[in-house]
């Protein structure tokens, strides 16, 4: 199995991809307050939130996936660099559309912030501490060799 196809399989791959599907969920939510707050700039602001927010989501499991297969110590300079790269691309999309006739500060602002905040608090049911990802669960102790 190829590095990328391992990638693909990984288990915070496939949880950024529940995050995006959970954000496909509740982006009627957001678009419907971003055309409340401020019509079509709104809307199209919220819009590019929840875009900005699934994409820092899967990008992150990305990075993490590959340097995961490549080493621990790569694994730590990945999450660090990597969180802040996402963090500047996120600041470049906001400063290239924040004098936009369209864009509307307000329902971006909340979109963002409450996705971001709030998908990993859903997620975050769903993948506990108690290994509750199927690939990763511990094995049961086998009742076979009880003595008594």
């Amino acid at each position: 199995m190829s590095a990328a196809a391992a990638s693909l399989d990984a288990p915070e791959v496939a949880i950024a991809r529940d995050l995006v599907r959970r954000s496909l969920l509740v982006a009627p939510v957001f678009l419907l307050v971003g055309v409340v707050l401020d019509g079509v700039g709104g809307i199209v602001s919220s819009g590019l939130a929840l875009a900005l927010v699934s994409f820092n989501f899967f990008l992150g499991a990305k990075i993490i996936s590959r340097a995961l297969a490549i080493s621990l110590n790569t694994l730590y300079g990945a999450v660090l660099f990597g969180y802040l790269i996402r963090l500047g691309l996120m600041a470049v999309a906001v400063l290239i559309v924040r004098n936009a006739d369209w864009f509307a500060t307000v329902p971006f602002a909340i979109t963002l912030l409450i996705t971001h905040l709030g998908l990993l608090i859903w997620e975050t049911k769903h993948v506990s501490a108690s290994l509750a990802f199927p690939g990763l669960m511990p094995n049961k102790p086998s009742t076979d060799n009880f003595q008594e």
